[in-house]
């Protein structure tokens, strides 16, 4: 497939297209690369000749068309503001990245004729689930925090536009990923690299939040099935099917490095804190034969590992040399 993929050169996006270009796609990756695109995830395709970067703003619709090639297969959608403390801080960014970034992409996506657009959100539009609820594709959509706010609304602009002009849209809506490559700031990265270096791990609250884990290349590999197999105008779920508190899975990462509970210290909770997403995903088992494929506990001890042999990685992000290509290579000035 020729594909044309926004936010690749994020955590999530960057898996996707190692996994598009190792099956023989071609990836146009069209990324602002803000401080969560990181170029060094890219690094084993980066001279690929099906691979080619384009460094724009997704609210800027000149920009997208000029990069979007004529008739790809299709568009998908990744690039967002996702994290969630961000957005109690400042909103205005989500709004203009996640609602009007995503309408100008379905715009430009429509006049240049892509063949599909994947869109990607999340499994927190659903918001707070009761003790032994799940979220299933049919369920309300509830968000609690402006960032699940402002992937509700691009998740409404998306059917719109599928409904309006026929534009080809799938939604997936996906539970916590985890794996390599993941930027520090989110709780698993960052718990990772506190505890390897002995230092505090923040908890919100109680601790007692439940989340829904999916590993990254099995969330990838089940958009990559929706893209090819899904069905126009339906929305899928992706989930790893064993919802756990924050408190056990940072136990479970705990004993697997052998580090003391004690590292854990706890922090004034997060204003409109949800406490429980709970993915269902059995349409996509039935209707395109998707599972999970990695434990949360062998992919943790795996995502552990990974942090362990790419220690240069992490420094690289906490103390932003990362950055150092982009503003050399994409910055006003270094284009002279």
């Amino acid at each position: 497939m020729k594909l044309f993929v926004t936010g690749g050169a994020g955590f999530i996006g960057s898996e996707f297209i190692r996994q598009s270009i190792a099956a023989g796609d071609s990836v146009v990756n069209f990324d602002k690369l803000t401080y969560a695109g990181n170029l060094d995830n890219l690094v084993s395709v980066a001279d690929n000749p099906r691979y080619s970067l384009v460094v724009g703003d997704i609210c800027k619709a000149a920009d997208v068309a000029e990069a979007m090639p004529e008739k790809c297969d299709a568009v998908v959608h990744f690039a967002a503001e996702s994290h969630v403390d961000r957005s109690i801080l400042s909103a205005e960014e989500f709004v203009l990245t996640n609602v009007l970034g995503t309408q100008v992409m379905l715009d430009v996506a429509r006049h240049r004729k892509a063949g599909r657009f994947l869109h990607i959100s999340t499994d927190e539009v659903g918001g707070d689930m009761e003790e032994d609820e799940w979220f299933r594709e049919e369920s309300p959509l509830e968000p609690s925090s402006p960032y699940a706010a402002s992937k509700t609304a691009a998740e409404h602009f998306v059917r719109a536009a599928a409904r309006t002009f026929g534009l080809e849209t799938i939604v997936t809506r996906t539970s916590n990923n985890y794996g390599p490559f993941q930027f520090p700031e989110k709780l698993l990265p960052l718990a990772i690299s506190n505890a390897l270096e002995d230092r505090p791990i923040p908890v919100y609250g109680d601790g007692l939040q439940i989340r829904d884990w999916v590993h990254v290349a099995d969330n990838c590999k089940a958009l990559r099935l929706v893209l090819e197999k899904g069905f126009a105008g339906d929305t899928y779920h992706i989930g790893g099917g064993d919802p756990m508190t924050n408190l056990e899975v940072l136990h479970m990462l705990l004993r697997i490095v052998g580090k003391p509970l004690s590292l854990l210290t706890t922090v004034k909770d997060r204003p409109g804190h949800d406490r429980r997403y709970a993915v269902h995903f059995g349409k996509i088992t039935r209707e395109l034969g998707w599972r999970p494929e990695t434990t949360f506990e062998a992919g943790l001890t795996q995502t552990i590992e990974w942090y362990q042999d790419n220690a240069h990685w992490v420094e690289r992000c906490k103390n932003g040399d990362y950055r150092s290509y982009y503003e050399t290579q994409y910055s006003p000035a270094g284009r002279g």
